[in-house]
């Protein structure tokens, strides 16, 4: 079974920054795209940023130049570093592994972490 635990929200003052990990375990051969989802109170679940296991990223235009997302192959871990937080950037904070691929299984599968907390306030 893959996991996905993330660590790094927290309380943080606009202008500040935060940076999220996200680390998969489990019996995995490879994992295609990894992502960062967000979803605040009341709103549904929007997509924040995604890097391939290529190298290609894509940022939700709100993140745009402020939001840096990374990944290290190796250890299966994807990284998001925000800078320059606003208040609307409160949300728990979603980490996605899209098509991973197991050593044991044949068919690749999706995973969600369980979610961190971010809140932007003064």
């Amino acid at each position: 079974q893959v996991q996905l635990v993330e660590s790094g929200g927290g309380l943080v003052q606009p202008g500040g920054s935060l940076r999220l990990s996200c680390a998969a375990s489990g019996s995995i051969f490879s994992i295609d795209t990894m992502g960062w989802y967000r979803q605040a109170v009341g709103k549904q679940r929007e997509l924040v940023a995604t890097l391939t296991s290529g190298g290609i990223t894509y940022y939700a235009d709100s993140v745009k130049g402020r939001f840096t997302i990374s990944r290290d192959n190796a250890k299966n871990t994807v990284y998001l570093q925000m800078n320059s937080l606003k208040s609307e950037d409160t949300a728990v904070y979603y980490c996605n592994a899209d098509r991973v691929y197991v050593y044991s299984g044949s068919y690749p599968r999706n995973y969600w972490g369980q979610g961190t907390h971010v809140t932007v306030s003064s």
